[in-house]
């Protein structure tokens, strides 16, 4: 009884010791059982001269309109990748939201990008925040796809604030706090 004790309290701490070296890598990790690959909150940002080509992102949101970025240039636009059920996604969209009710006078634009809810589930999130922006229905991943090497395509919930130009300006990999949100579209917005 004693060795098979023994042998559970070994086989425990190695697991243990296991799991947080899988932690300790830096690397996002899938959260067990819930579905999304969270993020580290890490923020980066580009220097205008450093940011690469224009993102124009189309697609048809959950009312069955159609979106494209590019009729938002001379705008400041933030991208959001969320899903119903992904708990930070739940826990930043009232950030989002007030942005997007606050800045909207500014020349900020927020755009929703969501690849795993049917239209049922998308709609009671947006109902339930009271999300004024578009959700494009992605489930196909052509649009996230277009964020690929800006965004691990996986990590929801992931931030990208677009300059007026439509280039990258900054990113947020993982839940965005308000404060910083509200910091990077500041920056971006007092560009000349």
């Amino acid at each position: 009884m004693r060795r098979a004790l023994t042998g559970a309290v070994v086989l425990a701490a190695t697991l243990g010791l296991a799991a947080c070296a899988a932690q300790d890598s830096g690397a996002t990790t899938d959260v067990v059982g819930q579905g999304f690959v969270s993020g580290d909150g890490s923020v980066r940002t580009w220097d205008a001269d450093e940011r690469g080509d224009v993102v124009a992102l189309t697609g048809t949101d959950y009312e069955g309109e159609q979106v494209d970025t590019s009729a938002w240039l001379g705008d400041v636009v933030v991208l959001n990748t969320w899903y119903a059920a992904c708990a930070p996604c739940r826990a930043e969209a009232p950030d989002l939201v007030a942005l997007a009710n606050d800045r909207a006078d500014d020349g900020v634009q927020v755009l929703g990008i969501n690849t795993t809810d049917e239209a049922g589930a998308a709609q009671a999130f947006q109902r339930r925040f009271d999300v004024p922006y578009p959700s494009i229905d992605d489930r196909s991943g052509e649009v996230v796809a277009a964020l690929s090497g800006t965004v691990p395509l996986q990590a929801v919930p992931s931030t990208v604030v677009l300059d007026r130009e439509g280039r990258v300006a900054a990113r947020v990999i993982g839940l965005v706090e308000g404060s910083t949100l509200t910091a990077l579209v500041d920056d971006v917005l007092a560009e000349s």
